[in-house]
C-alpha cells in the first residue's frame, strides 16, 4: 500500500511558503517533493487536493507580494465569478500601493496605484516620502513592470480595494482535488484546519500574523478590487475584445450595472487610460449569454459591420418572443452562435424550429460556429456584409 500523506493539519487546503514550513517544523524538504503538495512558484506550495483555477494563482502571488498588495483586472473579476476572465495559466494582476515598489515576476504583473491628495486604501498622500524599495527575492528574470492605477473617488481622487470572499479553502477530509468554493460558500462552509483570521484583520492586512507567524500562508480569501474598479482596469490593461468579455460578464452577473460604469469612466476621465476605458464601457452589453458572443459582437464592429443587438425580442406568428444572439432589426439580420451544446439532437430539434419560426417572420439568420470564429472570421464578415447589403444596408 502506498505511504499515508504527510499533511499536517496546519497546511491541509493551504497555500503557503514551504521556507517557513520548514523552519517551523512542519514539513522537510523531502516532504515538500511528495505528492501531497505542488510546488507553485519559488518557494510557494499548496495542498495537491485544491483545484488548479486562478484563484489558487493568485493566492500563490499574493504570497511573493510585500503586504498592501491586492488582485486587480481580470484577476479580480474571476474572484467577482466571471471564470472566463482567467484561468490557472495566465499571468495574475497585482495592484500594489503608490509607494510600495515590487518587480513583475513571471506570471505576475504588477501595477501600482495612483499619488492622491488624501489617503485611503491603496492609495498615499501627493508628498508622501517613499519607503525602501521591496521586492521579491531575486531568483527569478522579472519582465517589464506595468504601472496602470485602480479606481478613484471623483472628489477625494481615491478608491480603497474591497475584500470580497473567494479562499480556495475546503474542509479537511473530503475526497480529491477541489475547486476553490463560490464565494457565497464561505459563509456557511467550514474552513479548513488551523489558525482562524477574523475577517477585519483579513481585510486590513492579508498577510495579517497568526499563530503560524506572519506571511506563511494568506490569511483569509484574496483582497481584490471592488468589481467596478476592477473593470476599469481589465479596460485599460487588457486585450479589448477580451476585456469586453469580460466587463459583460461582470454586468451579467449583477456585480456591475451600466451606471455605475459609466460614473466610473467618468470619474477616472482625465487619468492614464480614461479614454480607452470609456471606449471599452462603450462596447460592452450585458446582454451576451456567452463569451464568444461578445467576441463575436465586438469583431463585428471592428470589422466595420454596424453594431449589432445582442438578444434583439421578435414576436413570431406562434406568439413566441425569440431573441437571436445578435440582429440588426432594421434589416431583419440575425446572427446565430452555435456552441459545443448545439450538437445535441434535442437542442438540434429546437434550434431549427426556432429558426424555422424566425425565417417566417421575415428574419435571414446565418449560424456561427466556434471554428469560424476563430479560423474563418474574414469569410464570416463577407457572408455578414453580403447579408445586410441585401436586406438595404448601405456601407
Amino acid at each position: 500500500m502506498p505511504p499515508h500523506p504527510h499533511r499536517p493539519p496546519e497546511l491541509a487546503w493551504q497555500v503557503f511558503r514551504g521556507s517557513e514550513a520548514i523552519r517551523r517544523g512542519l514539513l522537510s524538504r523531502h516532504h515538500l517533493r511528495g505528492a501531497s503538495w505542488i510546488r507553485l512558484r519559488q518557494d510557494v506550495y499548496a495542498d495537491a487536493r485544491l483545484d488548479r483555477d486562478h484563484a489558487l494563482a493568485c493566492r500563490a502571488a499574493l504570497l511573493r507580494m510585500p503586504p498592501g498588495a491586492a488582485i486587480a483586472g481580470p484577476s479580480a473579476a474571476y474572484l467577482h465569478g466571471v471564470e472566463h476572465a482567467a484561468d490557472f495559466t495566465d499571468d495574475v494582476h497585482v495592484l500594489l500601493p503608490a509607494t510600495v515598489r515590487a518587480d513583475s515576476q513571471p506570471g505576475v504583473r504588477v501595477h501600482h496605484a495612483p499619488m492622491s491628495s488624501t489617503r485611503s486604501g491603496l492609495l498615499v498622500p501627493v508628498g508622501a516620502t517613499a519607503p525602501a524599495r521591496t521586492s521579491p527575492p531575486a531568483d527569478t528574470s522579472p519582465p517589464a513592470s506595468s504601472n496602470s492605477p485602480a479606481g478613484m473617488n471623483p472628489h477625494t481622487g481615491t478608491r480603497s480595494p474591497v475584500v470580497a470572499p473567494s479562499a480556495a479553502n475546503h474542509p479537511p477530509g473530503a475526497p480529491g482535488r477541489t475547486r476553490s468554493p463560490d464565494p457565497a460558500d464561505l459563509r456557511t462552509r467550514p474552513g479548513p484546519p488551523g489558525p482562524a483570521t477574523s475577517p477585519s484583520s483579513a481585510a486590513s492586512n492579508p498577510f495579517a500574523p497568526s499563530s503560524l507567524g506572519a506571511a506563511m500562508i494568506l490569511a483569509g480569501p484574496p483582497p481584490r478590487t471592488e468589481p467596478v474598479a476592477c473593470a476599469w482596469e481589465t479596460a485599460v490593461w487588457a486585450d479589448p475584445v477580451k476585456a469586453v468579455s469580460i466587463i459583460d460578464g461582470l454586468l451579467r452577473t449583477g456585480s456591475v450595472n451600466r451606471s455605475a460604469l459609466a460614473s466610473e469612466a467618468a470619474r477616472n476621465a482625465c487619468r492614464p487610460g480614461g479614454r480607452r476605458a470609456a471606449w471599452v464601457f462603450g462596447l460592452t452589453d450585458g446582454l451576451a449569454q456567452s463569451p464568444p458572443e461578445s467576441h463575436l459582437r465586438v469583431r463585428l464592429v471592428f470589422a466595420g459591420l454596424p453594431r449589432p443587438v445582442a438578444q434583439h425580442p421578435v414576436r413570431v406568428s406562434t406568439g413566441l418572443l425569440l431573441h437571436p444572439d445578435l440582429a440588426w432589426p432594421e434589416f431583419r439580420v440575425a446572427v446565430e452562435y452555435d456552441g459545443q451544446w448545439h450538437s445535441d439532437a434535442d437542442r438540434m430539434h429546437l434550434d431549427r424550429r426556432r429558426l424555422n419560426q424566425l425565417v417566417e417572420a421575415g428574419w435571414l439568420v446565418l449560424h456561427v460556429t466556434g471554428r469560424r470564429l476563430h479560423k474563418e472570421f474574414p469569410a464570416l464578415v463577407r457572408e455578414i456584409r453580403a447579408a445586410l447589403v441585401a436586406r438595404g444596408w448601405r456601407p
